[in-house]
């Protein structure tokens, strides 16, 4: 079948035809059609080796860990993360930034006939055709090979077993904390959500996982064993040894699983993000020298110095201070709230939310509304550009039901609004320690975050 043409795609075009596809929501339980396209374009996700991270909180920032970790032993990453703050690009990341446009587009161009191919036998098979999701992970593996890279980071986009990433083997298996998130496709228990979750431990790999409830944790050590891989636990194995506050961050010391290594400074905010610190330096470990070979120090020093993680604890403004950090689910919303506490001084909080009709709004709100009750916060409910988001008043609404005060409760349905509520609301405490807090889903502090950085840019 001959080849669209490059001249036909564009970033927006490819991202157009992407959102006409079934949406990342409704993804598909089935992995066939993911082997029948990597087997027509020459299996690229076995191109270079694999890390692959799964869990339901942290696996992005744990990532971005693991890359610059990799990336300062010298070695040509890809990673593959989702969802994005901004640009679609954003997911599929050469050496530690967005692929260029023109890369995107070029392989998307080479693999296109490829995946119509496949829809096609999926339409005569009477299935639906590859999902939006699908084909990005198929771009993303082409990308890597492309390149190429030496070593892929991949994170799952929902589960382990039947995701379109699983069409890798990954070399180290890493898993971040299991908690209650998408229930209506992973389960309603812990077990089999983890059960889920288990499914990208596969034979001649290594297990890295983050402390986990009973019940998940004995799910992931029985899988273990079951393909006999060797398994090593946050707090039993490895871990934080100590953190303490620092500039900007925080400073650790992390027993790994063959060296201690001090003196790390992470400038992320938060003990969550000590916690993926260590499972980064434990799945580094695992990765580069088969779990019994000290790192070097200084390296990870280097390497920890440098990570970002966007919309996640991110100050995007000051005067007032406003934070972003995107929590879409009830231990994500506990973990924001815990960071917020820990690392500022506000004596009052304005909190910006909107909430995906998917997600658990109700936990996230009255975590935070507990959590943060020392701050008295205000509530400015809001919703993102998505079709999937609850409408700010409905939000409002159900937040009194909830038990938030009616008094702390307002709605703006435009987002730019909200914002602009909320530092006139912050301004009016004359002791200038009030903060924002725009938080809920990754598209809400994706456009937030667009919003802002444009405005400090255009002040400045």
């Amino acid at each position: 079948m001959p080849s669209e043409g490059l001249d036909e795609f564009s970033v927006e075009s490819v991202y157009a035809e992407l959102l006409g596809r079934a949406p990342e929501s409704k993804m598909e339980p089935r992995l066939d059609p993911l082997f029948r396209a990597m087997e027509l374009l020459g299996d690229p996700q076995k191109a270079y080796p694999v890390i692959h991270i799964t869990g339901t909180n942290g696996k992005t920032s744990t990532a971005r860990m693991i890359e610059a970790g990799l990336r300062a032993h010298g070695l040509r990453t890809g990673r593959y993360t989702s969802p994005h703050l901004a640009k679609v690009t954003e997911r599929i990341s050469v050496d530690g930034e967005p692929v260029k446009d023109e890369t995107f587009v070029r392989i998307w161009d080479e693999i296109h006939p490829f995946l119509q191919m496949v829809d096609g036998e999926l339409e005569d098979a009477g299935e639906p055709r590859l999902t939006y999701f699908e084909c990005l992970t198929i771009l993303g593996f082409a990308v890597f090979a492309d390149q190429p890279v030496d070593v892929a980071v991949v994170e799952v986009g929902l589960g382990g077993i039947t995701d379109a990433t699983n069409v890798a083997d990954g070399q180290v298996a890493v898993v971040t904390p299991i908690s209650a998130d998408h229930t209506e496709l992973l389960g309603d228990t812990l077990t089999e959500i983890a059960l889920e979750k288990a499914g990208i431990i596969k034979a001649g790999g290594f297990l890295i996982s983050a402390a986990q409830p009973v019940e998940a944790a004995q799910v992931l050590l029985e899988h273990a064993r079951e393909v006999d891989v060797p398994f090593r636990f946050q707090g039993i194995e490895f871990g934080v040894e100590a953190r303490a506050m620092a500039v900007g961050g925080q400073q650790l010391t992390i027993s790994g699983l063959a060296g201690r290594y001090e003196d790390l400074l992470l400038p992320l905010h938060g003990i969550h993000q000590s916690q993926n610190a260590a499972v980064a330096v434990a799945a580094l470990e695992a990765f580069i020298g088969g779990g019994k070979k000290e790192l070097d120090a200084e390296v990870l020093r280097e390497a920890f110095a440098g990570v970002t993680s966007p919309g996640r604890m991110e100050v995007v403004r000051t005067a007032p201070t406003t934070i972003i950090d995107a929590a879409h689910n009830p231990d994500g919303a506990r973990a924001t709230a815990g960071a917020v506490q820990e690392a500022f001084t506000f004596s009052k909080l304005v909190i910006v939310i909107g909430v995906l009709q998917e997600k658990d709004a109700q936990g996230i709100v009255t975590e935070l509304k507990d959590s943060l009750s020392e701050l008295n916060p205000d509530f400015c409910f809001t919703q993102s550009s998505s079709p999937r988001a609850i409408p700010a008043e409905e939000l409002a609404e159900n937040a009194i039901s909830w038990g938030v005060p009616s008094e702390a409760v307002f709605a703006e349905a435009r987002l730019d609004d909200a914002i602009e509520w909320a530092v006139a609301r912050s301004e009016e405490f004359n002791d200038l320690s009030g903060g924002i807090l725009i938080t809920g889903s990754v598209t809400v502090v994706g456009e937030a975050r667009t919003l802002l950085l444009r405005k400090e840019t255009n002040d400045g």
